[in-house]
């Protein structure tokens, strides 16, 4: 088992008196979150985290607030990204990769943000295209991450993210100019965020809808660089993966056009609605689909020929207990084997009997 560089339990302590009400905006006491000379009668202030101080006089880092690592998913209203809650929320859980959740540790099973002391010891940069992220600054926020804004040249973590938790807009996300109005603080992605159960695709009621197109971003320097940001110039979440992994998902990477065969499988397409993608119309979870728009609200319909398959149909953003981030085990998905789920949510006939 790889090397793992364990989370100190003094990063989370403050976090049991910070408040995220309804509007998913952080408010309360300034006191709660921040700190003014990290320093009170000479120790760290009270429940504030080791290894300060930190940006923007904050008590803690980001991984202070999201990765506690404890048994809940939701914490006084804050996601957790690292737990051992049975119940994972829609992006997953990084505690499957570092091993504290699921069959054991492995790099393959997400991604190995540095953030939590683990360094892909396979990879040495993201598969799938050359881009100047590898796997010693791959990160959570930043230049070198997901989050907040990916200035090639700008900074990572904290610094990235400013203000976006102030201005936070909650639920529909159409705008997506600016971190703070983007789905889940990642820059020009749009979606509709769930506000049901937040921060969770719970079933075919309660699930974040995403944005899809119906033509994959083509290979070219604008379709993911503006002036000091990184962006998906479709404002697609598929688009957005492409922007680190574009041999998976440009539209030169799949095959050069929207039509069957692909030599990749194919995202920012929409799903047929012929054969056996036709069957595909009650939403699934475990296989969810992009819409064309971005909705008012959580539908339970898939409307094949209209709605769109993503690169998170298939798989979670953060980790989870399969290898590649996938959703389901993909060597259980045997054809003709009479299972369900996974790949044939969608290729329905599949795994029929000959």
């Amino acid at each position: 088992m790889k090397k793992i560089i364990l989370i100190s339990l003094s990063v989370i302590c403050y976090l049991f008196i910070v408040h995220i009400y309804a509007d998913a905006k952080v408010t309360g006491n300034c006191v709660n979150c921040h700190t003014m000379h990290y320093s009170q009668n000479g120790t760290i202030p009270q429940n504030a985290s080791a290894g300060g101080p930190f940006n923007y006089l904050l008590k803690g880092s980001c991984i202070g607030c999201h990765g506690m690592n404890m048994g809940q998913n939701i914490v006084n209203g804050i996601p957790q990204v690292l737990h051992s809650n049975a119940t994972d929320l829609a992006g997953g859980n990084f505690a499957y990769l570092l091993g504290f959740k699921g069959s054991g540790a492995s790099d393959a099973k997400g991604h190995n943000v540095i953030d939590f002391g683990n360094i892909d010891d396979t990879l040495t940069k993201p598969p799938g295209y050359d881009v100047p992220v590898t796997n010693t600054d791959l990160t959570c926020a930043g230049k070198g991450g997901c989050h907040g804004k990916r200035d090639p040249f700008g900074s990572s973590g904290l610094l990235a993210l400013k203000g976006a938790h102030h201005q936070n807009v909650d639920g529909k996300c159409d705008v997506a100019d600016k971190v703070y109005n983007s789905y889940r603080f990642l820059t020009g992605v749009k979606g509709l965020e769930n506000t049901t159960d937040r921060w969770q695709n719970k079933n075919a009621n309660s699930h974040n809808e995403y944005y899809g197109a119906t033509t994959p971003m083509s290979e070219d320097c604008f379709s993911c660089h503006l002036p000091m940001d990184v962006v998906p110039a479709n404002n697609t979440i598929s688009g957005f993966c492409s922007t680190c992994h574009g041999d998976f998902h440009f539209l030169e990477g799949i095959g050069g056009d929207t039509s069957s065969p692909f030599t990749r499988h194919p995202t920012d397409v929409t799903l047929p609605n012929s054969g056996e993608y036709s069957a595909y119309t009650t939403y699934s979870v475990e296989a969810p689909v992009a819409r064309t728009t971005v909705p008012d609200s959580i539908s339970n319909i898939v409307q094949p020929g209209t709605d769109v398959v993503m690169c998170l149909s298939c798989h979670a953003s953060h980790a989870t207990n399969y290898p590649d981030i996938l959703r389901w085990d993909y060597s259980g998905m045997v054809a003709g084997g009479g299972g369900s789920g996974g790949c044939f949510t969608c290729h329905t006939l599949k795994n029929q009997s000959p």
